[in-house]
């Protein structure tokens, strides 16, 4: 199970919560920058390697490691002056596998929330994990396992990207003691000596292990393969609690009231799941990551400062202070909204467009916008005499100029246009020649493509390709959007038409999308008339087999009506269409009982299939669904 690591303070420990401090009220202007300042913050948990203060760590020798360029020199490991005659480690055992990894979600939510928690509330999950993990350990009390330490305790300088700890195989002493608040464990060197550093050298890790009393946080043990199954369960239950404090736990949980805290972390599992297995696409999940791990850094930064502040804090690091905390409490508020609103599909499920509607010109007239570096009499030549015209070289600008009503013509060229991300007004934005001579690329810096709200925009004849945008290529938040003769070149996600939204797509092609190629919300409705969709679901995750996104996805309750017609829905990572519901039961329906009506033996799936997409207003006719890697079509539960 791959872990999220973050720095913490000394002495962090699962189970182990602060004792409160004498608190002034931090609502109060004068006494805010100065609480925050006093450290009144929670304590930062983490279940990583942290600095340690040790005895007489400055006198003790340290190691130098190389310089960066001798590491990328094709080194797979630090090569340090020891002399010839040092004991060589061996390499380390394998770890004992996690079960976690094939755990399916339902399983997950069973254990964290059934199991673990058992209904407790957020201050009292650290006792709930104590005790969980508290009661693994009585089954076995020494075993061998991997120490990963932090490489300050041994090394001078070093980067963590060419060295993230320093693995020592232990033997592990668990001895009994009534308050399991703060974990540590007995450690010494085992035999024979490994180590994932081969030249380190024996005595200096019987120092480090001298000056910590041969005590170590037991969340930094990792066991290792080839011991009974107590220790199995053992190895289970520590990846339970780190992968806990890791990616379910957040620091502002105890600090505020929640009815019920276990269905925001079954919430939470959701999340996790739907970013391992590709349901919310690899752009918006690497900024959901940042985002968290940029909380937990500047957490941890004012943890720093504030332990570093002698008695009582002067004006300018109360400052400070202030300054810190108020970038958390801005982070945190981030994403908790990111959260609450599931990331879904195309980001935080919310309005982007707050631009008004012009509506139509005072004068009650239409114009006609020529998008070209230079306008000639050809181009013009086949508008009628009365047609109001406006030449521009800049699309955006174009757009800026639009009112109900107006038509855009683009001829050949490349373009970019953040207006494309604010349409509100009726208007339709065409092409002249092939699609693939227009050419409309996404601004990477921003994080809509094209976003509509109005009653009726056509884009026909134009090649539109993302960039660097996370948000969906087409996003339809509300009214109807067509698309004729278009290619979609995504990077991020595909079309997405949101709850009482519409869309036509005729004659265009879809591909390169990270989720499905088209994207129903509930109560949304989608034309879909001579497409290739294709291609999509290209985002590699951990786990493939459990994505399903592909060609065309629909989310139930409301239902959404779609309706699609000589369509070819082929070479898809997921399945061609696949149609999320409220239901404990799904069908998988080969293309024959689609198209060709039901082979012998598969005539009862047919009419289940049949009754269900009656039920959902799903009309299908001539359409091509094939080589999809996960199949052609599924009715799946939600």
């Amino acid at each position: 199970m791959e872990s999220d690591p973050t720095t913490s303070e000394p002495e962090a420990a699962v189970g182990s919560v602060s004792p409160p401090a004498e608190q002034a009220d931090p609502t109060t202007p004068g006494n805010l920058a100065a609480a925050v300042a006093k450290g009144l913050a929670s304590p930062v948990r983490s279940v990583v390697a942290s600095p340690r203060p040790v005895k007489g760590k400055a006198a003790r020798r340290r190691l130098q490691l190389p310089p960066v360029s001798q590491a990328e020199a094709g080194d797979e490991e630090p090569v340090l002056a020891v002399p010839e005659d040092q004991e060589e480690a061996q390499p380390l055992p394998p770890l004992c596998a996690s079960p976690m990894r094939g755990m399916w979600r339902r399983e997950k939510v069973a254990l964290y929330c059934d199991q673990v928690l058992q209904g407790s509330k957020a201050e009292d999950a650290d006792e709930a994990m104590s005790k969980y993990l508290s009661e693994k350990l009585k089954l076995k009390d020494k075993w061998l396992g991997v120490w990963k330490s932090n490489p300050e305790l041994f090394f001078e300088k070093y980067e963590e990207a060419s060295i993230p700890f320093v693995g020592i195989l232990v033997e592990v002493t668990c001895k009994p003691r009534q308050n399991f608040s703060c974990f540590k464990v007995t450690v010494s060197v085992a035999e024979p000596f490994s180590s994932n550093i081969a030249n380190i050298p024996r005595d200096l890790v019987d120092e480090v292990l001298e000056e910590l009393e041969y005590s170590a946080p037991l969340l930094e043990v990792y066991p290792v393969e080839g011991q009974d199954a107590d220790v199995c369960d053992i190895a289970l239950a520590l990846e339970v609690v780190r992968f806990f404090y890791d990616f379910l736990w957040r620091d502002w949980d105890d600090e505020e009231i929640c009815e019920n805290y276990t269905a925001l972390i079954e919430e939470r599992i959701n999340l996790w799941c739907d970013i391992q297995d590709g349901t919310i696409p690899g752009p918006i999940a690497q900024r959901f990551k940042k985002t968290l791990e940029k909380y937990k850094n500047k957490r941890v930064e004012l943890i720093e400062y504030q332990s570093n502040i002698k008695e009582d804090p002067s004006a300018a690091e109360a400052v400070e202070c202030w300054k810190k905390y108020y970038e958390i409490v801005m982070l945190c508020g981030l994403l908790k909204m990111w959260e609450d609103l599931r990331l879904r599909v195309h980001g935080p499920f919310f309005p982007r467009i707050l631009r008004r509607r012009k509506g139509k010109r005072d004068f009650g007239k239409t114009i006609t916008h020529i998008v070209a570096k230079v306008m000639t009499t050809d181009m013009v030549k086949n508008l009628s005499s009365d047609t109001l015209l406006q030449q521009h070289d800049d699309l955006n600008l174009a757009l800026d100029n639009c009112y109900s009503g107006d038509i855009v013509v683009i001829f050949p060229g490349e373009y970019q246009a953040a207006n494309l991300a604010l349409l509100t007004d009726d208007i339709t934005i065409q092409g002249v020649g092939k699609r693939e001579e227009i050419m409309i690329t996404s601004e990477p810096s921003h994080d809509s493509f094209v976003v509509s709200k109005a009653d009726n925009v056509k884009l026909m004849q134009l090649s539109l390709i993302q960039q660097g945008t996370v948000d969906g290529i087409v996003v339809v938040e509300s009214g109807h959007l067509t698309l004729e003769n278009c290619l979609l070149k995504c990077e991020g996600t595909g079309v997405c038409v949101l709850t009482g939204a519409s869309l036509t797509i005729t004659d265009s092609e879809i591909t390169g999308a990270q989720g499905a190629g088209v994207e129903l919300y509930p109560g949304s409705i989608a034309i879909l008339e001579g497409n290739e969709i294709h291609h999509c679901n290209t985002l590699r995750t951990s786990d493939s087999s459990k994505s399903t996104l592909g060609g065309v996805n629909m989310k139930v309750l409301p239902a959404p009506k779609l309706k699609m017609t000589n369509n070819h829905i082929y070479n898809n990572n997921g399945y061609g269409v696949s149609i999320l519901q409220p239901s404990e039961q799904f069908f998988i329906v080969a293309e024959a009982a689609l198209n060709k009506g039901a082979a012998s033996g598969d005539k009862k799936d047919d009419k289940m299939l049949s009754k269900v997409m009656q039920t959902l207003n799903v009309e299908m006719n001539n359409n091509r669904i094939e080589a999809n890697l996960k199949g052609d079509i599924r009715i799946v539960t939600g």
